[in-house]
């Protein structure tokens, strides 16, 4: 291998990392370096470069009994990877995201030698602050997404970079507003409201009638006010189509594209969830809600840790985004927040989003290589 070459391994579980993976070793050659690359990855790693042990199929497993009944092959291919890499040596080894697969990968391959990264921190700030404690065995550098995660690792005297975020740089691709109001039909001259109950079953089952009900009351005080709900599913539109009924107008449900449909509206009234980043990143005014049965409610509360569950509100350390929950979702309490959100707090929320979006940054991939770069001091 030439000065300009470096041996890397890197693993994804899932096809979310997949894609962040196969960016980041398309970055590589624009830093001047042939590289090998030998791990775990799907079509798109493969295609970038990645000679994969096994299918990535085979590593994404979902659930609480999935992963119990196929740990026996989780854990042997977990070995083999380990195996590879020992024999291969790669100047750094960076685990994509699946944390309780790669963590264990990275604990072994650093006890070895070989120095590891983490692309995507584990949520630690919201639960399972715990697994700090194994991610300063596994890891060396941790790769975060925003910029907050960083100050958590530096805490623990683990070595972490913010490398920026992927929308960033994704959603400055997107259709303009009337492009899109135009491609659903959508009125061009009305006030547009984008109402995401969530992509899960059991969120519109417990949001949507609340959400319905607020449509309802908004639509009273704004006459003028078309509402666009985007369903995740052929299931979720049956059951969204259901509850509405023939008692709202000036509502279009629309097949997926939740994205489009915020980038199309003027405000956004949307479920908890990494969707609310999004709506951020889009300059998006929001109200936050989520309800869910009141016995995981009473468990899930008990597990979080962080002040806010909105990822604006997160980011800003302080509640910038209205965020109503459980028994204070209710109808009137959220059609009072959008009204607000329509009237006043639209241009404030909107100049918070800009300066948040700033911090977090784009060019994702050439900052992640970069800092894989620095970890190999190639």
């Amino acid at each position: 291998m030439s000065d300009k070459s470096l041996r890397l391994g890197i693993c994804a579980g899932e096809t979310s990392g997949d894609i962040l993976g196969a960016a980041v070793l398309r970055a590589l050659p624009q830093h001047g370096f042939d590289f090998q690359v030998d791990g775990i990855g799907g079509e798109q790693m493969i295609a970038a470069g990645l000679d994969t042990l096994y299918p990535i199929d085979r590593l994404a497993v979902m659930g609480l009994i999935e992963p119990l009944k196929r740990l026996p092959e989780l854990l042997r291919i977990r070995r083999e990877l380990v195996a590879q890499q020992r024999v291969a040596k790669p100047k750094c080894f960076v685990g994509v995201d699946s944390p309780d697969f790669n963590l264990g990968v990275e604990q072994r391959l650093r006890a070895a030698g070989i120095p590891t990264a983490h692309l995507v921190s584990p949520s630690v700030w919201a639960w399972r602050k715990g697994r700090i404690r194994r991610i300063q065995q596994a890891v060396d550098k941790m790769l975060c997404l925003l910029p907050f995660e960083v100050n958590i690792y530096e805490e623990a005297g683990i070595d972490a970079v913010c490398v920026g975020h992927p929308l960033v740089d994704e959603l400055q691709l997107m259709p303009t507003r009337d492009a899109l109001r135009h491609e659903f039909g959508l009125p061009l001259d009305q006030t547009l409201l984008a109402v995401l109950p969530g992509s899960r079953e059991a969120e519109v089952r417990h949001l949507m009638p609340t959400f319905l009900a607020t449509m309802l009351l908004l639509q009273q005080r704004h006459p003028g006010l078309h509402c666009v709900i985007p369903a995740a599913d052929a299931s979720r539109r049956a059951e969204i189509e259901a509850l509405l009924g023939d008692h709202i107008e000036g509502v279009t449900v629309i097949n997926g594209r939740g994205r489009d449909a915020m980038q199309a509206s003027d405000a956004v009234l949307i479920a908890s969830g990494t969707a609310t980043l999004e709506a951020m990143l889009l300059r998006k005014p929001m109200v936050i809600a989520y309800r869910m049965a009141a016995v995981s409610w009473m468990v899930l509360s008990r597990m979080v840790t962080s002040t806010h569950v909105g990822l604006p509100n997160i980011l800003a350390g302080r509640e910038i985004v209205p965020e109503l929950l459980q028994q204070a979702a209710t109808p009137e309490r959220l059609a009072e927040a959008v009204d607000r959100v329509l009237e006043v707090e639209s241009e404030q929320q909107i100049q918070l989003f800009g300066e948040l979006a700033d911090q977090i940054g784009g060019n994702f991939a050439a900052r992640s290589a970069e800092a894989l770069l620095a970890l190999t001091h190639a």
